[in-house]
């Protein structure tokens, strides 16, 4: 048996966790079609890990416009209301904790999800991504700019996407700042180029995050929101002129609030999202200006998990690989016991297969 802070209770927002170990959010793509519509087997999976000290649930678009991803699950319609409650009701009926993970993709989406119509962004920046669409992997175009009164459109749809995961029956929201997606376009110099009150200054590329932070702690209150960013990431071909200055400036923003948690996405080195180019980790610094829980992701292993904890790094880690085959990644980091390996070729969409049928070690 090891004895480590991994396993201490912590206090995030409004709930006492009893540990740090995080359950990462991770697209699974088995939403029910038509309809992206959580399904009974989603809960069976997220009610298999509760044992996590918190849940994220994958990202779930606030609206169609918000897709772009097949089969992921949304958080806007009845239907998808009714499937994540079969969720929450497991979860909490298993002893867990649960928070849903609020996403709107921006550009890094495809026609084939729009009737035809263009992916929107804060500018007309073509991203280097494609989209998995019904159609298999399709190149993503050059989005349509928003204009001023749809960017605030998409903050009420935040906004009524709380709404609907309180309805649920939630424990909180994640805001999805993170990994090149429409927050993320805002926030970047390198995609918002924007003259609005939405784009220029620092202030006006971080004025959609913060409207959208404030829109869901309006819903449920800042100690049941939390926030997550990755900012040395690049994906999608993102860019800022000054990282470290941004999410500094950001993180300085997010902490007036005081969030149930800042989660940072910054990959270990040989990580497979860790940037081919980098002037070194930015979670230090920000660590130093959020005061509140912080959640660090990237490939953390039970023992690296271990040694940022005790250095002060983090108050808490999340893990998403480890979580997909060991339903009980909990128990088995607390006894040593081996993790099993996750089967890549089940991640994204499939049947229950390599996602509700991996063994407990017990």
């Amino acid at each position: 048996m090891s004895a480590s802070m991994l396993f201490t209770p912590f206090q995030v927002g409004a709930l006492t966790l009893p540990n740090r170990i995080i359950m990462a959010p991770m697209t699974r793509s088995r939403a029910q079609r038509p309809g992206n519509v959580p399904t009974p087997s989603t809960a069976i999976y997220y009610a298999q890990r509760a044992t996590a000290g918190l849940i994220i649930s994958e990202g779930s678009q606030i609206s169609a416009q918000a897709v772009g991803y097949i089969d992921t699950p949304g958080i806007h319609s009845a239907e998808q209301v009714a499937g994540w409650k079969l969720v929450t009701e497991a979860v909490h009926a298993a002893g867990g904790r649960i928070f849903l993970q609020l996403w709107h993709v921006g550009a890094i989406s495809h026609p084939y999800f729009h009737n035809g119509a263009l992916p929107v962004a804060p500018s007309a920046v073509k991203p280097t991504a494609t989209a998995f669409t019904g159609n298999g992997m399709e190149e993503v175009p050059t989005p349509r700019a928003l204009d001023t009164h749809e960017v605030k459109a998409i903050v009420e749809d935040f906004r009524q996407a709380a709404k609907n995961a309180q309805a649920a029956g939630f424990d909180g929201v994640e805001v999805h700042g993170a990994n090149g997606f429409l927050i993320d376009q805002f926030l970047q110099s390198g995609t918002n180029l924007r003259t609005d009150e939405y784009g220029g200054s620092l202030e006006n590329r971080a004025r959609f995050a913060l409207e959208v932070v404030q829109a869901a702690v309006d819903v449920f209150g800042a100690d049941r929101v939390g926030y997550k960013m990755s900012p040395s990431a690049n994906l999608g071909g993102i860019s800022d002129a000054d990282p470290l200055a941004t999410f500094s400036y950001l993180t300085g923003q997010l902490e007036r609030f005081g969030l149930a948690y800042l989660h940072v996405m910054e990959a270990l080195p040989g990580h497979f999202m860790a940037p081919k180019e980098s002037k070194g980790p930015i979670a230090p610094a920000l660590r130093k200006i959020f005061t509140g829980p912080f959640i660090l992701n990237g490939g953390y292993t039970k023992e690296v998990a271990e040694r940022a904890l005790s250095l002060h790094e983090a108050n808490l880690i999340s893990f998403g690989v480890p979580f997909i085959a060991n339903p009980d990644l909990v128990a088995r980091y607390r006894t040593d016991t081996p993790l099993s390996q996750a089967d890549p070729s089940t991640f994204y969409g499939g049947t229950d297969k390599g996602y509700v049928d991996y063994p407990s070690s017990e």
